[in-house]
């Protein structure tokens, strides 16, 4: 997405909230959707690694209902494609070693996503390790990078850059004890050029801050959001507060 390339350029950031379809209720994503008006976002991610119910198509339509704000697919596999959101994530899971996620899966989709309209968006995937397994170091059959090697991360990236992806993300997963660390995220900012996502873990103000500080273009957040009122407002401020001093400065 060009604006995400604007704002790398621009020093912008941004925040995105993941919706997880298995975990959305109605009433709750409707006024979720009505609080991003007081509390604004750059963008909605929509999916997951293991969704059973596969409800994007609905998910989207009330999203488009109530905001503009443009919406990309975080896909587990090619059935979480849904033509009627703006972009769809590829993520390429360069931190792992299983071929599936790193091509198989890729191919299955390609006729797929050309036929969808959808922008694609070719991403390094990289899940850090931040405490406990996640869903999706399970269902990948792939072990995260350590938390303290961020050169590891660093080099990954690096990699990825050359073999052509468009974005980078790291992500310590769903419901993650501990965030990617700062120093792994300024290693990995330090080594590409392309937009880093950073999400999982970011629970706090302070934490969203210090991902930002250290080189994250665009924050995810997601089940915090659900566990804590209070985190939407918080997060949102950050991002605002520290974009008006890159207009400042």
């Amino acid at each position: 997405m060009t604006i995400l390339r604007s704002n790398r350029l621009s020093g912008r950031k941004a925040i995105a909230v993941l919706l997880d379809p298995d975990k959305l209720e109605q009433d709750g994503l409707i006024n979720l959707l009505n609080r991003t008006v007081e509390h604004p976002i750059d963008f909605f991610l929509v999916g997951g690694s293991l969704v059973t119910n596969y409800v994007h198509k609905e998910v989207i339509a009330t999203i488009r209902r109530h905001t503009a704000i443009p919406i990309i697919l975080f896909p587990g596999n090619p059935l979480h494609i849904e033509p009627s959101a703006d972009a769809i994530l590829f993520l390429s899971l360069i931190s792992g070693r299983n071929p599936e996620f790193l091509i198989g899966q890729h191919v299955i989709a390609a006729p797929l996503l050309k036929r969808s309209g959808l922008e694609i968006l070719p991403t390094g995937y990289m899940l850090v390790d931040s405490g406990t397994q996640t869903t999706v170091s399970y269902i990948s059959n792939t072990m995260p990078l350590p938390h303290d090697k961020p050169g590891v991360a660093a080099c990954t990236a690096m990699a990825g850059e050359m073999l052509g992806l468009q974005l980078m993300y790291l992500d310590a997963g769903s419901g993650a004890r501990r965030p990617v660390s700062p120093d792994m995220i300024a290693a990995v900012r330090a080594a590409v050029d392309l937009p880093v996502i950073v999400g999982g873990g970011i629970n706090s103000g302070e934490k969203a801050y210090e991902a930002l500080k250290a080189g994250a273009d665009l924050i995810v957040v997601g089940n915090g959001i659900e566990q804590d009122p209070d985190l939407l407002p918080q997060l949102s401020t950050v991002v605002q507060e520290f974009n008006q001093s890159v207009v400042r400065a």
